[in-house]
């Protein structure tokens, strides 16, 4: 407990260094999630294409990851910019699935309604399809948040600041409350994220409070995605992703 008290200045500060890392990834994968997803659905010789592409990304383990993008990019290796990439790259892969499966959910009749009234396509996507969607896409972004977040500790092993430097300094020095107070203030992190797009949630979707789909889904996914692709798993895999319908069965 002593060491916490000391050196609560250097857990802020890592923690701010955490969260400046992880947030441009989960908005940036959510943002080019969206038009990938769309192709998915819309053009079904796609889909399996787009999907299976998805789904190998995540599998790619994320320290080689980072360590190999730096030559591509023409980066520093300690450039964050190599973290926020490698991490977009991540939430793209899980959230495409997430995004193809919450525009299939929309109900063709509603779609076909919409074309009745004069919608364009355009129209139609971002005035029905879209709202529609929302909540199985905030369920697929909670999971994307949740697993961004825990995999920005990898950061530190490349040498970029974050709370995962409290678990490698804490191991080598065997100093116990450093590594415990990593994993507290990254569960803080993550808790905080999630309750955000909770209420955020709440008040852009008031219509789907208690959307079952969403909640089974992401149930689901949360612990494949936190094991992340050092683990060599693929939340991307999962049923309950692929197909909504499927998940609590």
């Amino acid at each position: 407990m002593n060491w916490v008290v000391n050196n609560l200045g250097l857990i802020w500060s890592l923690t701010l260094d955490h969260v400046a890392l992880a947030v441009p990834p989960i908005i940036l994968g959510f943002l080019i999630s969206i038009p990938i997803g769309w192709v998915a659905n819309r053009f079904h010789a796609s889909r399996g294409v787009l999907l299976t592409i998805s789904g190998l990304l995540y599998t790619v383990p994320s320290l080689p990851l980072f360590i190999a993008l730096p030559a591509i990019l023409g980066t520093g290796i300690l450039d964050p910019i190599n973290v926020v990439v490698g991490l977009t790259i991540y939430a793209v892969a899980l959230m495409v699935r997430s995004v193809a499966d919450a525009l299939a959910a929309v109900d063709a009749g509603v779609r076909q309604a919409a074309t009745a009234m004069g919608y364009s396509a355009w129209q139609r996507f971002w005035r029905v399809e879209f709202p529609l969607a929302g909540p199985v896409l905030l369920a697929g972004l909670r999971v994307v948040s949740v697993s961004t977040v825990s995999l920005v500790s990898i950061g530190s092993v490349v040498g970029v600041s974050s709370l995962g430097y409290l678990f490698l300094n804490g191991l080598q020095r065997n100093i116990i409350e450093e590594v415990a107070s990593g994993i507290v203030a990254t569960l803080v992190i993550a808790v905080v994220f999630d309750l955000l797009l909770v209420l955020a949630g709440r008040v852009l979707l008031p219509w789907a409070k208690a959307d079952p789909t969403a909640r089974r889904a992401r149930r689901k996914t949360v612990e494949t995605a936190i094991a992340g692709p050092s683990a060599g798993g693929s939340a991307v895999d999962d049923p309950a992703v692929s197909d909504p319908s499927m998940a609590g069965r």
